[in-house]
């Protein structure tokens, strides 16, 4: 009852803002990106300490060090909605890969198109990749981050999506690193789930993949094992398995 509860305090204030945030986010229409992407990524600042505050639920970060001073492809993990506010606290002033009728939410929608993300239509295959390559590279190219969930939905934990080859793609064509991230958030916040459970999400940053000469393939392959080892290294269920181990040795 109590986590129920907290879970839709957090729902109230998170629905709120958004009421809030929509409408101002249009009003930002004529300033450049700089502003106002500093102005609409207050939303998501405010719904992770508000996360904290009714859910008890925060964040730590392993490998900030590994973050490059130029713009490059973050792929990261995709297990919540979770990682769709962190990355926004985490890195630099980013663009978003996601499907093109995120757009048409009311409020939410408007919000995230005065951000220049690249939306795309899953449908339309390599038409869909040719867009993003060429809507990556030109973001790239003014400084911006690429946000891309190579999974393309959201995969419970313990469960691995096919990573598609878009992401990688625009890394081999363009020669921009890439940066692999992993996280555990499904464990505190299940994909489609609005129950959120206190506790320390850990975000883990890995080194800069490299890719000018590299094949699309090549680039997915390294992309897929470092993310997926790294999660299964991080995960709850991995220590849980880890510590049963240990206990049956010692017995």
């Amino acid at each position: 009852m109590i986590l129920f509860f907290r879970s839709s305090l957090y729902a109230l204030g998170s629905w709120l803002s958004t009421l809030i945030m929509g409408p101002f986010a249009l009003l930002t229409f004529p300033f450049p990106f700089s502003v106002r992407y500093a102005c609409i990524s207050q939303w998501a600042r405010f719904n992770l300490w508000w996360m904290g505050v009714t859910c008890g639920l925060t964040f730590e970060v392993e490998g900030r060090e590994h973050i490059p001073h130029e713009a490059a492809i973050i792929m990261c993990k995709h297990q919540s909605a979770w990682e769709t506010l962190a990355l926004q606290r985490v890195f630099p002033p980013q663009i978003w890969v996601l499907k093109r009728e995120l757009l048409r939410v009311p409020f939410f929608g408007w919000g995230l198109a005065m951000l220049e993300p690249i939306a795309i239509d899953r449908a339309a295959g390599k038409v869909a990749i040719k867009q993003l390559v060429d809507q990556g590279r030109e973001r790239l190219a003014k400084g911006r981050w690429v946000v891309i969930f190579p999974e393309g939905t959201r995969v419970a934990p313990g469960h691995k999506g096919r990573y598609g080859i878009g992401g990688a793609m625009l890394a081999a064509k363009s020669g921009y690193p890439v940066v692999p991230v992993a996280h555990n958030a499904g464990e505190f916040w299940p994909r489609r789930g609005f129950l959120k459970h206190p506790g320390v999400v850990r975000m883990v940053i890995g080194p800069v993949i490299r890719t000018e000469g590299r094949s699309a393939g090549d680039i997915n392959e390294e992309v897929e094992r470092w993310i997926e080892t790294t999660v299964a290294r991080i995960s709850g269920r991995a220590n849980a398995v880890g510590d049963e181990e240990e206990t049956q040795r010692v017995s």
